[in-house]
């Protein structure tokens, strides 16, 4: 019912659309709408590794429970993928910025916090003109 490639574990299609009560002409469909990217054996037959079922997961609570079509999920899964690809550039930057401008210079910085002054609000009081008014006249 499943195949082995190394340690990962891999089902079939019949054993998936078993799992998943869904035909495995649909399965099949996602694969052509790209929504899934079974690999194959040597013998050609769709291989659905651990990383796959997420995905199906991830397409049938789109489909069955918020009721979005398969244009609707493929932009979804875009959008998912552009985030997880700007979320990787951001950490990419954030250790740039730690390793060209933190590292080897903590002691400075903790100075630099230190050294602040902290100023705390003060009380407004307002200066009556009438002292100024006397001595005018």
């Amino acid at each position: 019912m499943n195949g082995r490639e190394g340690s990962k574990k891999f089902y079939h299609i019949s054993a998936v659309s078993q799992m998943y009560d869904i035909h495995p002409q649909t399965l099949r469909l996602y694969e052509r709408e790209g929504l899934l990217k079974p690999s194959r054996s040597d013998g050609n037959t769709r291989l659905y590794s651990e990383d796959d079922l997420r995905q199906l997961e991830f397409i049938l609570n789109l489909t069955r429970d918020l009721g979005v079509n398969l244009a609707g999920v493929e932009v979804v899964i875009n959008m998912k993928q552009r985030m997880n690809q700007i979320e990787s550039e951001v950490n990419k930057f954030l250790e740039y910025i730690k390793r060209e401008f933190v590292e080897g210079q903590e002691e400075e910085f903790e100075l630099k916090r230190q050294s602040l002054i902290r100023i705390t609000p003060g009380k407004i009081v307002k200066i009556e003109r009438i002292k100024k008014k006397k001595d005018e006249k």
